[in-house]
């Protein structure tokens, strides 16, 4: 068994959370009798970043075969969205690696594991079910009460940051919203503008 632990931190101040991420790992596979296995860790980097190194490159190690297990003390700790949990979980069925997260006590390798994350697809779809469903009556509503529509902007640039955080495309958020690149475009420039949350 080719195993690999991941931590991260979001801030360079938590050396004892990421202590504490890698202890609980690395007990748990003591437990299980896995004596080696390679140890991925980023250290004050955000959640909501697109790149991270130790993870980039545990993702390299799993799709070149170096890898068929991957441990990981939470979802939040590993994934940058509900989106790219879900797209390397279904990336890791295919390459057929195992993925195991503590603090949900998940284990693809069981049926139980391999149950919750069908729950967890199927709640992922239905939030972006019900967002395309809020902007549709949105539109209608206002239409409704006589209001010219035009591209409504002002009232999707939430929506369409959330989107965006999620790991959604241009195109996948505008087929939603029914704006075009532009919009989308000025309104993640125009949050950028204001600061973005310091978060996660």
């Amino acid at each position: 068994m080719k195993v690999a632990i991941y931590t991260r931190t979001s801030t360079d101040r938590q050396q004892s959370g990421l202590e504490a991420q890698k202890r609980a790992l690395e007990e748990f596979c003591k437990a299980r009798g896995i004596t080696e296995y390679l140890v991925f860790e980023d250290f004050g980097v955000s959640g909501t970043k697109n790149s991270r190194p130790e993870l980039d490159r545990l993702m390299v190690n799993v799709r070149n075969g170096s890898v068929n297990t991957v441990i990981v003390y939470s979802f939040s700790r590993f994934a940058r969205s509900t989106k790219f949990l879900l797209d390397t979980l279904e990336e890791f069925g295919k390459l057929k690696v195992n993925f195991i997260s503590l603090s949900e006590n998940v284990d693809l390798s069981t049926a139980i594991g391999k149950a919750m994350f069908t729950i967890i697809s199927a709640i992922a779809t239905l939030e972006r079910d019900l967002i395309s469903e809020r902007v549709r009556n949105g539109l209608v509503n206002a239409r409704a009460k006589g209001k010219k529509i035009g591209r409504p902007v002002k009232v999707n640039q939430e929506l369409i940051v959330t989107l965006k955080s999620e790991g959604y495309t241009y195109r996948q958020i505008g087929k939603m919203l029914g704006v075009g690149q532009g919009s989308i475009t000025k309104a993640l420039k125009k949050f950028a503008q204001k600061g973005t949350p310091s978060g996660d």
